[in-house]
């Protein structure tokens, strides 16, 4: 049954005093309570959601997807609507949210994300449209996923409906930034992949597939179209990958396999 649905608008964060305003500026208008869970940031991130009016809770952080569903049952309504603190509603997406909110009628709602990365907003390379569900009803569905590469996972037979406009992601100001990223995320994936009893293999992890990430994002999905750009981001998702599997075949060497032995995770 259609009804109306008040939101709560939920981000997590740790050191986020660039971006934060932003974002919260941008969910003004639709939430009906923004909450900010942070981390014990050390710069000017509490103060400045303080003074945008949200609502902030300090949380120690056991991994992204433990924070975001610890920040999600934190909120005072069911209907959630999460972004990352990097991320800000596009003006067509905010009315779809609102027309959502007036006329809920489905379990979850998913919308596009487009990524700006050094000033450029990146329409290829496997990066969009990257639909994703960032607004559902938390008593059908949670985070989900595997450390860092979270996402919201509902019961089966939920609902979920596609709203118009853009999810704007402001990842990447330097190619420094983007780096930096991978090095951190690829620490996370291999430990959480170890954790996993996930082998790394020389042939079909460590050397093919960076070689077929690249393929992929460059050609494939059209990376190329991206100008410079393009090739730089594709280079790097290959380097991801590779920096991924040498971190998790130096934790076998370090500790010896995973605690299910020869099993094949995910990638």
């Amino acid at each position: 049954m259609d009804r109306q649905a008040p939101l709560s608008a939920v981000i997590i964060t740790f050191n986020e005093e660039k971006n934060i305003g932003r974002c919260l500026d941008s969910l003004r208008d639709v939430a009906d309570e923004m909450l900010v869970v942070d981390s014990f940031s050390t710069d000017r991130t509490q103060k400045i959601c303080i003074a945008k009016g949200a609502r902030c809770i300090q949380n120690s952080f056991a991994g992204h997807v433990e924070q975001k569903n610890y920040a999600m049952q934190q909120g005072r309504y069911d209907c959630i609507l999460a972004l990352d603190a990097d991320e800000a509603l596009s003006d067509e997406l905010k009315q779809s949210i609102a027309d959502a909110k007036r006329q809920w009628s489905c379990d979850a709602y998913r919308f596009n994300r487009l990524t700006n990365y050094g000033g450029k907003w990146i329409r290829h390379c496997g990066w969009y449209p990257d639909a994703k569900i960032r607004l559902w009803d938390r008593s059908k569905g949670q985070w989900g996923g595997i450390n860092p590469h979270d996402r919201v996972v509902m019961e089966k037979g939920s609902r979920i409906g596609h709203l118009a406009g853009d999810l704007l992601h402001f990842s990447y100001p330097t190619i420094g930034d983007h780096l930096s990223q991978i090095n951190r995320f690829s620490d996370i994936a291999a430990r959480a992949a170890y954790a996993r009893g996930r082998k790394s293999n020389l042939g079909a992890d460590i050397l093919l597939n960076p070689a077929f990430t690249f393929v992929k994002k460059y050609f494939i999905k059209l990376g190329i179209l991206d100008g410079y750009v393009g090739f730089v981001i594709s280079i790097n998702s290959a380097y991801g990958k590779f920096i991924k599997y040498i971190k998790l075949r130096e934790l076998e060497m370090q500790k010896g396999p995973g605690p299910r032995r020869g099993h094949r995770g995910g990638d």
